[in-house]
């Protein structure tokens, strides 16, 4: 366990970027479920409209730096061509 008050201070401050960052992740990860099982039920017209939202959230985690850019965009590219994929069928 740390000593000095510095030191403790920085164990708060991991502790309450972890639960911030891990809040952000698992919202994300409920969205793309969601997204996913519309998807699994071949509901092409509801997973369309669910989309930009899905997009919106996969945006805002990159934005606070909890996922990296990269990461977004394979998110992104990955349901599009799930969606895709379903409308050609």
């Amino acid at each position: 366990m740390a000593n000095h008050s510095s030191a403790l201070k920085r164990v708060r401050q991991t502790e309450k970027r972890r639960l911030r960052n891990r809040a952000a992740v698992g919202q994300m990860r409920t969205v793309i479920k969601k997204f996913r099982a519309l998807v699994a039920e071949k509901k092409a017209e509801e997973a369309r409209t669910l989309l930009p939202s899905v997009y919106a959230v996969i945006d805002t985690t990159r934005k606070k730096g909890v996922i990296h850019a990269n990461a977004a965009a394979r998110y992104k590219s990955r349901l599009t061509t799930v969606l895709s994929t379903l409308q050609e069928k």
